[in-house]
């Protein structure tokens, strides 16, 4: 692929805004009649303006050890782009993400932040995505357990999810030497809530799979981003990948789907993600295997190759009879 790959690859909107614009917002949600009250981040190309024409939604998907910023809006000076916020704001995106609960500004509650309080924090979240924008419909895109809260809210509210990214996605977990190691620790996952994420954890992230795949510049931002939160991290997405798998059904996914992969990515394996992507009923779906990839898609040094297969998915004209 052409070296310029990546942010200038991506069709930008032929409009003239040219300046980012950034702004948080709260979600609540409630349990037990108690609320809990969870950040959320928008970006865009110039600030919102009465009458313009509606830009199409994109609520990015946090995983399981990083909240949103250091995951979809990392600034590393010098070291290129690594912000998904910018990226997709710049091709014509209105960009949101959240930090789920437990992370990041999010509050800290006694909940462990599972998969299926991550759907609860996504039907929060969109309601103020609908009162600011007045759309009822969203594209999603979710990287490891945040794809995993993506498919599982576009199988409780079909009607309000448009195309679906799921990257570093996983199924069964079958054949999974992440989810291998990782369930050594399972009687811990089910007694704490909470569980440590130092700045060595952080690290792991990025070489666990294939050491050289991530700029080593990348850890060491996510972890100044990140630890400033504290050194812990919720314990429900670890214990519904290693206890609870599969969480999400494919046959319940009506949106259109891109199921994108690592090349070395040890989370999923190629059989388990196949067997996902065979079983999704819909006839708009793509699979994606992003080469010298690991799991952190994102924020890796291929990433300008997973920016553009997900823009190009997400702008796919729809077919009209």
């Amino acid at each position: 692929m052409p070296a310029a790959l990546g942010t200038a690859a991506i069709t930008r909107p032929a409009a003239a805004e040219t300046a980012l614009w950034f702004h948080e917002y709260q979600a609540v949600k409630t349990r037990d009649g108690k609320p809990i009250h969870l950040a959320m981040y928008r970006k865009r190309m110039g600030a919102p303006a009465p009458g313009e024409r509606a830009r199409p939604v994109l609520f990015l998907v946090h995983g399981s050890s990083s909240g949103s910023q250091s995951s979809f809006n990392l600034s590393i000076p010098g070291h290129g782009e690594y912000s998904m916020m910018n990226v997709f704001a710049r091709a014509g995106f209105d960009v949101w993400t959240m930090d789920h609960e437990g992370y990041g500004k999010s509050d800290r509650t006694e909940g462990n932040s599972d998969i299926a309080s991550g759907v609860e924090d996504l039907k929060a979240a969109v309601a103020v995505v609908a009162k600011e924008t007045g759309q009822r419909r969203y594209d999603f895109l979710g990287e490891s357990s945040g794809a995993l809260r993506a498919g599982a809210f576009a199988m409780a509210e079909p009607g309000m999810a448009g195309r679906l990214v799921l990257a570093a996605h996983t199924y069964t977990g079958k054949g999974s030497p992440t989810l291998k190691k990782r369930a050594e620790n399972v009687e811990y996952y089910r007694t704490h809530n909470r569980r440590p994420r130092d700045r060595a954890m952080i690290e792991s992230i990025f070489t666990r799979d294939r050491p050289g795949t991530t700029d080593p510049a990348v850890p060491e931002a996510v972890a100044k981003a990140e630890l400033v939160y504290g050194d812990t991290v919720p314990t429900g997405t670890y214990l519904d990948m290693t206890a609870h798998l599969p969480v999400v059904d494919p046959a319940r996914i009506e949106s259109p789907v891109l199921v994108v992969r690592g090349q070395y990515d040890g989370i999923a394996t190629m059989e388990d993600l196949w067997d996902f992507f065979e079983k999704l009923p819909t006839g708009d779906k793509q699979f994606s295997v992003i080469a010298g990839a690991a799991h952190a898609l994102s924020t890796c040094k291929a990433r300008h190759a997973f920016w553009y297969a997900a823009d190009s998915f997400l702008k796919m004209p729809v077919l009209t009879t």
